[in-house]
């Protein structure tokens, strides 16, 4: 499949594991701010990716010196502006807006590939909100973080305050976001918001990059169905979550994956799985 291009975001497939792809923040002049035209490609980049049997893994990260420094100011002014003198269809037109940049976080959730953040430098606000709708999070040593929400008298709305707390736990979730303290790379590793911190920039492609590359080579159906057991569970009771699982084993597990997979270990060679 043709690789889309796009304003605000670059896709690249790198050898030698084809089924590895990147998705860059491509904004770097304004350290990768999310523009309105973010909100509306980030979603398509994702479902192209999703709908491409090639990819297996994606990998998030920025071009230039930062992730991500926040949503652009100028597409929040744009957002506020209305031409309508009634408050009501004002706030109604608002919401939906408020609710299409949710919808392009909780995309990373609905695409079926594994998502995994590569952070550097800044990783602010929006940023936030981004990486915590990711499956697996790394970062570099120089990285920080801010929920810088409440600096900015707004109540975050795109994901952070929902993701957070199961990530970090509630406590250290509600000191981070009602201070809108600045936290380091070795912080975000002690409260479990990211899961490795890397010395250089260099160091994180290279480790990040293996790690796709690991889950690249796995059964998809099995990595699938993992990243949706886990989601579906994280808001079910452990009896509802072992149900689901239990359905959705009974549909998947008899597979060629399940075959070639136990083949494998038999005769002590890699497997080799179809495309999904």
């Amino acid at each position: 499949m043709e690789i889309p291009k796009f304003k605000t975001l670059e896709i690249i497939q790198k050898s030698p594991n084809p089924s590895v792809f990147h998705i860059l923040l491509n904004n770097p002049s304004l350290k990768n701010a999310l523009s309105l035209d973010f909100f509306t490609e980030f979603p398509k980049a994702l479902i192209s990716l999703d709908q491409n049997p090639e990819v297996n893994v994606i990998i998030l990260s920025g071009h230039g010196d930062h992730f991500c420094s926040g949503i652009d100011f100028n597409a929040f002014n744009t957002l506020m502006k209305s031409q309508s003198k009634d408050q009501g269809r004002v706030r109604e037109r608002f919401r939906r807006d408020i609710k299409g940049l949710q919808n392009a976080m909780t995309a990373i959730e609905r695409c079926r590939k594994v998502v995994i953040a590569a952070i550097h430098g800044a990783c602010i606000g929006g940023g936030i909100d981004l990486i915590t709708a990711c499956d697996i999070r790394y970062c570099t040593k120089n990285a920080f973080f801010c929920l810088k929400e409440v600096d900015l008298a707004i109540t975050a709305d795109l994901g952070t305050l929902q993701r957070l707390p199961g990530i970090v736990g509630y406590g250290n979730a509600v000191e981070l976001a009602l201070t809108a303290r600045r936290f380091t790379g070795e912080e975000a590793k002690d409260f479990g918001l990211v899961s490795k911190v890397f010395e250089s920039k260099s160091a994180l492609d290279e480790g990040v990059y293996a790690v796709a590359e690991g889950i690249a080579m796995k059964s998809p159906l099995a990595v699938v169905g993992t990243k949706e057991v886990l989601l579906r569970s994280r808001d079910m009771s452990v009896d509802q979550g072992l149900d689901y699982v239990a359905t959705w084993n009974s549909a998947m597990l008899p597979s060629a994956d399940l075959t070639e997979a136990v083949s494998a270990q038999i005769q002590k060679r890699k497997p080799t799985f179809a495309k999904l």
